[in-house]
């Protein structure tokens, strides 16, 4: 089993780094995942500056993941598998399938959080999730104790928590839904306000026909670190669109 300080890994979909959807996460959450932390605005005095701290404090998690879609949730590696066998790994799946469409997005809540979702439920997207999680299952470390008692504070129904005993994470395949999360819980009473600063942020960029067209290795390299993009596979191609960091 992989040690408590090894690097977690993770397989998301997220646009390139210069896409304007990616530019405008970026000064949502305040941080750029494929190159740290963007510099934040000084906060002002005053309402304002009251209502930035306050989204600060909404987007703790996705500011730490960085902004993503999970197709395959953190885990460490297995004993004897090394991060270069993962990623040439996802190279070779990446190659092997097409690009998968996404359509227009919407801003709803997923539980108490919001994130971006597609208008309409696209299978295959859940046909490539499960595929990477079946197929790359392999360079996965079992869970620690810790981990598993963790993920169960979370109500979750006994398919949910088969998923996560067989793989790890409670939403995978039946159970999967592609989002990409904007803040923490939110409380009822603050929702209306966040939805509209939300759809400020983002409204301009809702009705793209978006796809997944490459996949992302994502590194935490230790607990209190962030998540940072290390590389990205084109899908139907062998690019290499990040180099490793």
């Amino acid at each position: 089993m992989a040690g408590p300080f090894s690097p977690r890994y993770a397989i998301y979909y997220t646009p390139a780094r210069e896409h304007p959807l990616t530019v405008a996460a970026r000064a949502w959450l305040g941080r750029d995942a494929f190159f740290g932390i963007s510099p934040a605005a000084p906060v002002q005095p005053g309402p304002a500056g009251q209502a930035h701290v306050v989204r600060d404090a909404l987007t703790s998690a996705p500011r730490r993941y960085g902004f993503h879609a999970t197709l395959k949730a953190p885990f460490q590696l297995r004993e004897r598998c090394s991060i270069e066998e993962l990623e040439h790994a996802l190279r070779k799946l990446a190659a092997a399938r097409t690009p998968c469409p996404i359509g227009p997005l919407k801003i709803d809540l997923v539980g108490s959080f919001f994130a971006l979702v597609p208008v309409t439920p696209i299978p295959s997207l859940r046909g490539l999730a499960s595929h990477i999680v079946e197929e790359l299952d392999r360079f996965r470390a079992p869970m620690s104790e810790g981990e598993f008692q963790r993920r169960l504070r979370t109500p979750l129904d006994e398919t949910e928590t088969t998923y996560l005993v067989q793989w790890g994470y409670p939403y995978v395949f039946d159970r999967f839904r592609f989002h990409m999360t904007l803040t923490d819980r939110v409380p009822a009473e603050s929702r209306p306000d966040l939805r509209r600063e939300l759809y400020e942020a983002f409204a301009p960029l809702l009705f793209e026909d978006y796809r997944v067209d490459a996949l992302s290795l994502f590194v935490q390299k230790d607990p209190h670190a962030d998540f940072v993009v290390r590389s990205q596979f084109a899908l139907r191609s062998n690019t290499l669109l990040k180099e490793a960091v």
